[in-house]
């Protein structure tokens, strides 16, 4: 894979903009993206990763999200080998973690500055990229995940000198934050944040502060967990008695209602939806083309929010 920063912007030759189109890092990209973590279940198979990744493009994703702890580098390399610069593909990844395969946990925190630069390096190498057009500083300041304790508790500002200075380097091209608080947000903000990662659905709307923000600010808005929770206590959209009203009146599935229900929610969102099948994809897709009327939309808003705040190992 070349540099994507090289490449036009656009999904690949007559492809849609699943979703429509939205800024992000400087290009312009399909609302409706593809998250690559669910390929790691394809270690066995990765054929078949490829094809999840070549059917991704054909149907105009054209922002794949990944990780260097991603299958310690099996997930990068499925891209590096599947997507071209013909494909006109941005490619974002993140820093702040690091695989740890013979841990409780698969990952570890790697949140000290000299532990981010190690972690760009290692995602241009497995990506095969001279730049990487957007690289996400993963924190763990609120949302499920782990939480920082002695030498991984590290000062947001010293965090973005080193990724300034990458920047600056040309080995990255814009800087998002995943995994953050508002207050947080609003320090890095001079910094030049392009987007957000936070845990975020129709279920779990405890950030909608940090969602306005951003809209006012021009970052994008880019959720994890967009469906509810992949643990043991997070809620779920589908399980939602407006969910699945909606979805039976409209011939959805709930996850497309909730996919298109985050669409409709802010002109800033853009959707990475992770999964290790094509037809799942194409589904994913679809919910790009599914049309909610006010009436659907008010019963949406109306569903509670919950906290997603729980830590994991």
């Amino acid at each position: 894979m070349t540099p994507t920063d090289t490449r036009a912007s656009g999904p690949a030759a007559g492809a849609p903009r699943p979703g429509g189109a939205a800024p992000l890092a400087g290009r312009t990209v399909s609302r409706i993206g593809y998250g690559a973590m669910q390929l790691e279940r394809l270690r066995e198979d990765r054929a078949a990763g490829g094809a999840v990744l070549r059917r991704a493009v054909e149907l105009g994703c054209d922002h794949i999200d990944t990780a260097q702890f991603y299958g310690d580098g099996l997930v990068n390399g499925l891209i590096r080998e599947a997507v071209g610069p013909e494909d006109n593909v941005l490619v974002a990844t993140k820093v702040g973690a690091a695989p740890n395969p013979e841990g409780p946990v698969p990952l570890r925190l790697a949140q000290r500055p000299e532990e981010l630069r190690a972690a760009v390096e290692d995602n241009l190498r497995s990506l095969g990229l001279d730049r990487i057009p957007l690289v996400n500083l993963r924190r763990t300041d609120t949302g499920p995940g782990l939480r920082a304790e002695g030498d991984q508790v590290v000062d947001l500002d010293d965090q973005l000198d080193v990724m300034v200075a990458l920047r600056d380097e040309g080995k990255i091209g814009a800087i998002g934050l995943s995994s953050v608080s508002v207050d947080i947000l609003r320090r890095g903000i001079p910094a030049g944040i392009a987007c957000v990662q936070n845990a975020y659905s129709m279920v779990a709307r405890g950030d909608e502060d940090m969602l306005d923000l951003c809209v006012a600010e021009g970052i994008a808005w880019v959720p994890y967990f967009p469906l509810g929770g992949a643990f043991p206590g997070l809620p779920k959209v589908a399980d939602e008695p407006a969910v699945r009203a909606a979805a039976e009146a409209l011939d959805a599935s709930p996850a497309q209602i909730g996919l298109s229900w985050l669409l409709k929610h802010a002109p800033n969102i853009l959707l990475i939806p992770g999964t290790a099948d094509t037809g799942h994809l194409s589904a994913n897709v679809a919910a790009g083309a599914v049309e909610l009327d006010d009436a659907t939309l008010a019963a949406l808003d109306a569903v509670p929010t919950r906290s997603v705040d729980l830590p994991l190992g």
